[in-house]
């Protein structure tokens, strides 16, 4: 158990905090910021500000889900080999070794796109790697992930380099600014080279695991409804829901860069980014491929599954339980500019500060469910729909060419800001977005296009002194 020191939140505070809360319902010009300390995620609400603010469960989790927590924290960061055992199921082909190489203290880990150009060493790439014909398809021989990474004695599917196009650009009063442009290049395929003209390539760093189980108990119609009334034409901002099939079910979409899953998509995370079979996905990713036989050459066995089901519904109830940050530095005079600097330039209009979870809490992948995350009030700073974020910044702006469920390249989800101001604490960087390609919240604010274009101009002509204030206040949520 990753608890090192947390303060302890007494009903009557938590009731007072709550009852503190201003009116936080929403027009265009006028809203209501809260008071106080905000509690983020209700019940969920942690008081932590250190290594470990992403990686420490909620108050409620207590008696049989606290031992399932740890059982799920470790089987999310045990290192997993090539052996089929305990511990084991590696491979042939992966892109991370854990859950926790990727999401070091369940946030994101550096990523290997600025630390090694590209493909990272020791096994594993801080990265997800999605490829496909410019028609859409996908390859027959690699399908829809590049496995930049091998067990020993068996070939990676490609590696992948980055280089980056920088471009100076200059705020009104001169503050000059840069925005890098990622240029990524595949080499080293396993079966034929893949000629550039016929590749489209999407690289993903991984999300923050901030909040995912207060966001698995959102109430769906308030997302629909938020779809419904987020039709700002003067500020050319029109939100949409991602509807998603998966296991014989549609439903609304909010997990993910494209909100293009149902889940937290625990199995297909132990599928398709380590190998590791599972009774959703039983066949290894690369079956059909060369690197079936030489792992049999290895040793290698395919005739069992590498984990169970309860053991993956561990890690879903592990991911759940995580509690959230409470916003820090709340009083401080620069904050409280930042935040009404945030709502004046209209971010707010799809970073929703405020939205609440269903009555009867979230499921799990097995059917156990949460009661403890429903009826919150809840302040993730996302709606969760889709967005068009531009396709002309540079040349190409956050359009990836590759489509998820209803999503097309230019539409991403709203990114939740709930725990970002801990980013650099949590894992030692700040880089943003998809791809990592923003070095800092300035740069990612000014990649924003498309329904993010207003926004960004309505911050861009601010003065220093308020563009300052509000990285500070995206800093304290």
């Amino acid at each position: 158990m990753k608890r090192l020191y947390q303060f302890t939140v007494s009903l009557s505070l938590l009731l007072s905090c709550m009852a503190c809360e201003k009116d936080e319902k929403m027009d265009m010009d006028k809203v209501n910021v809260p008071n106080g300390y905000a509690l983020s995620a209700g019940t969920s609400t942690i008081f932590l500000n250190s290594s470990v603010a992403y990686d420490t469960e909620a108050d409620w989790v207590t008696g049989a889900n606290a031992s399932r927590f740890n059982n799920g924290d470790g089987l999310y960061d045990d290192v997993r080999t090539s052996s089929n055992t305990d511990g084991g199921g590696l491979g042939p082909v992966y892109a991370g070794y854990s859950c926790g190489s990727c999401h070091r203290n369940a946030g994101r880990t550096k990523p290997t796109l600025w630390e090694n150009g590209g493909s990272g060493n020791y096994g594993f790439s801080s990265m997800l790697v999605y490829i496909t014909r410019r028609n859409g398809s996908f390859f027959r021989d690699y399908g829809r992930v590049l496995h930049d990474q091998a067990i020993y004695g068996v070939k990676p599917e490609g590696k992948l380099s980055v280089k980056y196009e920088y471009e100076t650009f200059s705020f009104p009063d001169g503050e000059t600014y840069e925005l890098c442009k990622p240029v990524y290049h595949i080499s080293e395929w396993y079966k034929d080279s893949i000629a550039p003209e016929d590749l489209f390539c999407s690289v993903r760093i991984p999300l923050r695991h901030v909040g995912l189980g207060p966001m698995m108990a959102i109430d769906r119609n308030e997302i629909i409804a938020l779809a419904a009334k987020s039709n700002y034409p003067e500020y050319g901002i029109s939100g949409r829901v991602n509807y998603i099939t998966e296991k014989g079910i549609t439903g609304v979409g909010l997990s993910g860069n494209k909100a293009q899953h149902l889940d937290l998509t625990v199995e297909l995370g132990f599928s398709s980014d380590m190998g590791v079979t599972n009774s959703r996905y039983p066949e290894e990713i690369c079956e059909g491929q060369a690197q079936i036989s030489q792992g049999s050459m290895m040793g290698l066995s395919y005739d069992q599954l590498d984990i169970s089901t309860k053991d993956m519904e561990d890690v879903d109830l592990y991911m759940q339980s995580l509690g959230v940050p409470a916003r820090r530095n709340v009083n401080d005079p620069q904050v409280i500019l930042g935040e009404e600097k945030f709502y004046e330039a209209k971010c707010h209009l799809c970073h929703v500060p405020t939205l609440h979870t269903r009555p009867e809490g979230s499921v799990l992948l097995n059917g156990t469910r949460l009661p403890w995350l429903g009826g919150q009030t809840i302040h993730p700073y996302s709606d969760y729909l889709l967005h068009d974020m531009g396709s002309e910044i540079m040349g190409v702006g956050l359009n990836d060419n590759y489509t998820s469920g209803m999503a097309q390249g230019n539409e991403w989800r709203t990114t939740p800001l709930w725990g970002i101001g801990l980013q650099e604490k949590v894992n030692g960087h700040t880089y943003f977005l998809h791809d990592g390609r923003a070095r800092n919240l300035v740069e990612a604010i000014m990649w924003h296009g498309g329904e993010g274009e207003a926004s960004k101009n309505l911050f861009k002509q601010m003065t220093k002194e308020e563009r300052d204030a509000v990285i500070a206040f995206l800093n304290s949520l």
